[in-house]
């Protein structure tokens, strides 16, 4: 079959954009470079349109530069699709890589369908999304500035040894602490506004997602997914605002995927290999499940947090959020104790099912709703 459109393959650089134009029937694209800045850009377009034959495909990796050329492009009325980078065929011997090379590569690729285009999100669901990320740097550099302090008082024989760290009384202990040497007192009380600092920043961004998970469209899905244990406002918006469309996984199997939650697979002949989870797609929901999971190792039980996050949702999601709980506990004791598997790989088994379980939530529910509507 004839090919008659113009795939034009962008490698993608904070300075610069190598571009290479492959109009149908030629084996050799035009290959220029231009800057990465908005006027560059719009003359960019214009020469796409005046060099193209037939339709123009524009495709480029996913990477540092997000989504903005595309959406500039797609403004000047340019179809532009963004590439998974760890799904684009390479050769096993290749061993030169360029900019005009990846470039070229991309558009013969797209010419042939065999690139994998990434989901890309709207300005708004980027922005929440972002929001969620911020958390969870946030959350990463409190951590790092606890363990500071912690590992500054162990070097000078200061443990606390009552209860647990970081609570009222813990900071009581921290405050009644005494240093001759100035020195270390300064250090003690930098690192220790440094927590504080970082808790108040915490303590703000939560209060910003508990705002936007009140609003549309975020508010629905939000509140079904708090129905499952271990799933707060923020995981909940975290799964939301990263997925940003769960319709578009027409299966629990092909969701779970997506996340890297299923074992990887080397088979040949009559041989059969699988080995660790695969770890590919969004590491951000990929973590926040497999937290969530650890929770299904205890006792199914509905608690006072719990039941006041299910005020006023539906019977549908709750009954489903009641079935995990009772599946995901049984498998949990099935694998350990009757299987020997190790506490981790069974808690990765459940952030798996679980997967499952919210993707029939947000996926399976609102399409029965819509039936019954319209019924």
């Amino acid at each position: 079959m004839f090919e008659s459109n113009t795939h034009v393959g962008l490698d993608v650089h904070k300075k610069q954009i190598t571009v290479a134009l492959l109009r149908p029937g030629e084996q050799q694209p035009v290959e220029w470079q231009v800057v990465n800045e908005p006027r560059a850009i719009r003359r960019l377009a214009r020469r796409i349109e005046r060099e193209a034959v037939g339709e123009v495909t524009c495709v480029y990796e996913a990477g540092p530069c997000g989504y903005t050329l595309q959406r500039q492009l797609e403004g000047y009325g340019l179809s532009t699709q963004v590439i998974a980078p760890s799904l684009i065929p390479r050769k096993p011997g290749e061993r030169v890589k360029t900019d005009r090379r990846d470039a070229r590569k991309l558009a013969f690729h797209s010419r042939s369908g065999s690139l994998t285009e990434v989901r890309p999100p709207s300005v708004e669901d980027e922005a929440v999304r972002d929001l969620c990320r911020c958390r969870v740097a946030a959350s990463a550099d409190l951590t790092r500035a606890r363990h500071r302090l912690g590992k500054l008082l162990l070097r000078h024989g200061l443990v606390y040894r009552v209860g647990r760290n970081w609570t009222q009384a813990h900071r009581r202990w921290l405050r009644g602490l005494a240093f001759e040497q100035a020195a270390l007192k300064v250090i003690f009380d930098d690192y220790l506004l440094a927590v504080e600092h970082l808790e108040e920043r915490q303590r703000g961004l939560d209060t910003e997602l508990e705002a936007v998970s009140r609003q549309e469209p975020y508010r629905e899905p939000v509140g079904w997914l708090r129905c499952f244990r271990g799933i707060d406002t923020t995981t909940a918006l975290t799964i939301v605002a990263e997925l940003h469309d769960f319709r578009r996984f027409k299966t629990a199997r092909q969701l779970m995927a997506y996340l890297g939650l299923v074992p990887g697979e080397s088979s040949s002949g009559e041989r059969t290999q699988r080995g660790p989870i695969t770890k590919a797609g969004n590491r951000y929901v990929r973590r926040v499940l497999v937290e969530a999971a650890w929770h299904y190792r205890h006792r199914p039980a509905v608690g006072r947090a719990l039941r006041e996050r299910r005020q006023g949702q539906p019977a549908a999601v709750i009954a489903l959020a009641d079935r995990a709980q009772q599946r995901l506990n049984r498998k949990f004791y099935r694998l350990v104790l009757s299987r020997g598997k190790p506490t981790q790989k069974a808690v990765v088994a459940l952030a798996r099912e679980l997967v499952g379980f919210l993707w029939a939530a947000l996926y399976l529910i609102p399409a029965t709703r819509q039936e019954q509507r319209t019924a």
